[in-house]
């Protein structure tokens, strides 16, 4: 990546993502954030510069700077991406420490935030905008879809499939071949040895329905 890179979200993960960008060397032209309090501060000499609508910093993407989302919560990563979509017409790029393992055999797409020490699989396919936390392991041939978060220290065996805007939770092992649904979240280090519906929470060892 030539470009400068610009930080949606002045957060923990936005922070992270500009440890993981300089660390490749790559250059971190400032952070955009909601939060009015922050404007005019800096992270690590890097300036908080405006609002995440702030078109004055918003027209530089595209030609002079990419653009990276910084946030673990879907929704407002959503609006975010599609913003940058419609109205930029850009796809925000990868941040992948260089302390993680990516195979060449392992398909990544758009705007993953992936941490120190995540390991992935031959075969894996990894979606866009996903967010794998430090230490995950991705077992061979995973499917990874959209939007899913992953916590760090997970353990995901061969052959998963983790469906749209599911959560994975710090600590959790899912075995082979286990399905997660969309919307699903799995709560911190329980061991799934089963299939996990769409829209269903599950927690403990083994992972059972939490009722509501």
């Amino acid at each position: 990546m030539e470009n400068p890179v610009i930080i949606f979200g002045a957060n923990s993960i936005g922070r992270a993502a500009q440890e993981i960008f300089e660390s490749n060397g790559n250059i971190v032209y400032g952070f955009l954030d909601d939060d009015r309090a922050l404007h005019g501060t800096e992270i690590h000499q890097v300036s908080v510069m405006g609002a995440t609508d702030d078109d004055e910093f918003l027209k530089l993407i595209g030609k002079k700077c990419e653009a990276f989302v910084a946030s673990d919560d879907n929704k407002v990563r959503k609006a975010l991406i599609k913003m940058l979509q419609e109205v930029r017409h850009i796809q925000p790029v990868n941040a992948i420490h260089k302390e993680a393992h990516i195979p060449e055999s392992a398909e990544l797409s758009h705007g993953n935030f992936i941490d120190m020490g995540v390991k992935v699989g031959a075969g894996v396919k990894v979606g866009n905008h996903c967010l794998l936390q430090a230490g995950t392991i991705i077992g061979a041939e995973t499917t990874i879809a959209d939007f899913v978060q992953v916590g760090a220290g997970a353990i995901i065996n061969a052959g998963v499939t983790i469906e749209e805007d599911a959560f994975v939770g710090s600590g959790v092992i899912v075995v082979s071949g286990v399905t997660i649904g969309k919307g699903a979240r799995v709560g911190a280090g329980s061991v799934v040895i089963g299939p996990v519906k769409a829209g269903e929470t599950v927690f403990g060892n083994p992972a059972q329905p939490i009722k509501n």
